[in-house]
């Protein structure tokens, strides 16, 4: 959809690139295709591991943050609208005044209210409307300098930034499997999918663990985990959950997985994580999991673990003890 409405502006003239120099691509998603731009020319900015790793296999310039100097951007905006903003705040930031700055999303994603808010601030272009979304220009400019992302101070004294999943405090679920861990866990803990640290705190006050593997796939949850969790025993790893090794098998691997990247709901996703989590655990190791009740895990679980119990919930969330991995 986004290659389909870029084209189409480029084509019909709604939105022209410079005639030379670098340009930064904000947020891509894995499958988006850019072919349309000058290849040599493109600099993809993602913290996202996977999305990175998708754009670096295929010969593009990556980087988590872009330095200045570049001479067009295009924001490829997410769902959170505090993100979408901060982008949009760093993409001026990394160009010089004037130089344009193409914002493409979907109206699912709120690109609708953001063009109209956009509009009361700074020179919007007349949008292009094509396949559920919009896209359209701006000139850089010091107007959107108030929306960059800076990390934020939530209850329990934890920083949190922009974007990141559970921004404004401790999920439910989270908050729910910290208080059935067990007051003493092996030696070797691997929190997967680590986000900005809630669980990995209440990890190391339990008795027994010498190392925790905090595994987590954003980068900006990863940098305010780096500041949440500060004991040397904590190892921090931007990595694919689903892809990433353990260095030596774990005794307990602790889990709030993700089961979206779009705002639809996509289980195998989850799934995936609980694979993985499998491989990295020791024949008698143990998968502490909290799961949405609706998600469909019971199958790959009874495939992947040979004891699978109910250790507590409530009306929304499953906690689950899973032990045994099985070999294949």
């Amino acid at each position: 959809m986004r290659s389909t409405r870029l084209d189409l502006a480029l084509h019909t003239g709604a939105v022209t690139l410079p005639d030379s120099g670098s340009l930064v691509i904000f947020r891509p998603r894995a499958g988006d295709d850019l072919s349309a731009l000058p290849k040599e020319r493109l600099l993809i900015v993602t913290g996202f591991k996977p999305d990175f790793d998708h754009f670096a296999a295929r010969g593009y310039r990556c980087a988590t943050a872009p330095e200045a100097g570049h001479t067009g951007a295009l924001v490829c905006l997410p769902r959170a609208k505090a993100e979408a903003r901060a982008l949009l705040a760093a993409a001026c930031a990394a160009l010089p005044p004037g130089a344009p700055v193409i914002v493409d999303g979907q109206k699912t994603d709120g690109v609708d209210s953001l063009y109209k808010e956009l509009r009361g601030i700074v020179a919007v272009s007349d949008s292009l409307t094509k396949a559920h979304g919009r896209i359209f220009t701006f000139p850089a400019g010091p107007e959107l300098a108030g929306w960059a992302g800076a990390p934020q101070q939530i209850e329990g004294g934890f920083v949190t930034a922009p974007g990141v999943f559970s921004a404004d405090g401790p999920d439910r679920g989270s908050a729910l499997l910290a208080g059935v861990l067990p007051a003493k866990l092996p030696s070797r803990v691997v929190d997967l999918g680590a986000g900005w640290g809630f669980l990995s705190h209440h990890i190391l006050q339990r008795e027994g663990v010498k190392e925790l593997h905090l595994v987590e796939a954003e980068a900006a949850a990863l940098d305010c985990a780096r500041i949440n969790i500060t004991d040397p025993r904590a190892h921090f790893h931007w990595a694919d959950a689903t892809t990433w090794q353990v260095p030596h098998l774990a005794g307990a691997v602790v889990c709030n997985p993700p089961f979206h990247t779009t705002r639809d709901a996509d289980p195998m996703l989850g799934a995936a994580f609980l694979k993985a989590a499998a491989k990295m655990l020791a024949p008698d190791g143990t998968l502490w999991l909290v799961a949405n009740r609706h998600l469909p895990y019971d199958p790959v679980l009874k495939a992947t673990f040979r004891e699978i119990e109910d250790v507590g919930g409530d009306n929304a969330f499953r906690l689950i003890r899973a032990s045994y991995p099985m070999r294949r």
